[in-house]
């Protein structure tokens, strides 16, 4: 879920409506797509009903907005979304239902606000498709390791930044703020998919506040360290908060009940280069330090570990599809390595229009190509 998103977007929007259509005679084990029309005021999916298995989301936005859309668990989990949705632009969503339930659909027009919420019905048996396959069982073995490496490297160098923060030292926990930040990058659709606003705790924006939220996580840190240039009573009690969610974010991901499945890796993967085209790109994310790059480069190398965990099913489906997926990682690596600074990236205020046009055209070559995935892993 984007990181402005919060549990309150499972509360039906005050004016708005969801329309469920075309439901009456579907068959008895639900149709594997269903069409979304996205606008500014509605949000219409094609059926009420599906069944256990993959399901594929076909998502127009016919509003002048630009739009997001979400299936949600009935307790806000989330088991996909797609961003950056522009007015007239459509996105392919994969969802993979384990189990029978009632489950949430949330279009957000403007990519702010509670949205526009509904229900669809899953019935049938519980499946997982990774039962059986080796090549998948070994994507989310492997997937699932890289994950909880990422959440142990989040927590010691949460310790470090904390500790900066509350000793005063505004020049350290400068240094540390894009270090901190990398392994969350790395993961984030992971972390958004944890309910009770966990994501929005850790890493919301000024800019998305909305009336009556309280802000806490990185970006209130960054301000008081880049704009107020000196840490308050305030500033480090956001720190011990940012170490708190981030505890109970590394402990959701390393308990028992934690589990991934192939279409999730593949969608994240996706969904980390949609957080650089809505949010990088534009300079919007880190709009006080302007160490955009480094996030940049951590939802980059985020994606790629997805998609690499994924080596096996993928030549095994469609031979030859990860080395064109590479060779676009590759150009999108060679854009960013222009900016390098020392071992980290220049700020990113000084990077051109241009230069950020070229940014963005190789990661849209990138993103055509991952965008294919969640539907060949699928299959």
């Amino acid at each position: 879920m984007s990181k402005y998103s919060s549990v309150r977007a499972l509360a039906p929007a005050v004016a708005l409506s969801l329309v469920l259509v075309g439901c009456a005679d579907k068959a008895e084990e639900g149709p594997s797509s269903i069409d979304v029309n996205a606008n500014d005021t509605a949000c219409e999916v094609g059926s009420s009903e599906t069944s256990t298995g993959s399901t594929t989301f076909k998502v127009v936005n016919n509003g002048t907005k630009t739009n997001e859309f979400y299936v949600m668990t009935s307790g806000g989990r989330v088991l996909g979304e797609v961003e950056n949705i522009g007015p007239g632009a459509s996105r392919t969503l994969v969802v993979e239902f384990q189990d029978a339930g009632d489950y949430t659909t949330l279009c957000k027009p403007g990519m702010v606000g509670e949205g526009i919420s509904g229900t669809i019905k899953v019935t049938g048996e519980s499946v997982n498709s990774a039962e059986g396959d080796a090549a998948l069982t070994e994507a989310v073995e492997n997937y699932t390791s890289y994950v909880r490496s990422q959440t142990e490297n989040l927590q010691d160098v949460t310790a470090e930044f904390v500790d900066a923060v509350k000793a005063g030292d505004v020049d350290k926990a400068k240094e540390l703020f894009p270090q901190v930040r990398t392994p969350y990058e790395r993961i984030e659709p992971v972390a958004e998919s944890f309910p009770n606003d966990l994501d929005p705790r850790i890493d919301l924006r000024e800019a998305d506040l909305a009336e009556g939220d309280e802000w806490t996580g990185f970006h209130t840190i960054e301000k008081d360290l880049w704009e107020g240039g000196k840490i308050t009573g305030q500033t480090k009690k956001n720190a011990d908060q940012l170490s708190q969610d981030i505890k109970e974010l590394v402990d959701g991901i390393n308990s028992d009940d934690f589990q991934l499945n192939p279409v999730q890796i593949a969608t994240g993967a996706q969904g980390l280069l949609d957080e650089i085209a809505t949010s990088k790109i534009t300079g919007e994310e880190d709009i006080f330090s302007h160490t955009d790059l480094y996030d940049f480069q951590a939802n980059l190398e985020g994606s790629r570990a997805a998609i690499a965990s994924l080596e096996k099913p993928l030549e095994e489906r469609k031979p030859g599809m990860l080395k064109e997926i590479n060779s676009r990682f590759d150009a999108v690596q060679d854009e960013l390595n222009k900016h390098r600074e020392g071992d980290g990236f220049v700020s990113y205020d000084t990077v051109s229009d241009s230069e950020r046009k070229a940014l963005s055209t190789a990661l849209d070559h990138l993103t055509e190509e991952v965008s294919k995935v969640p539907s060949v892993i699928s299959e």
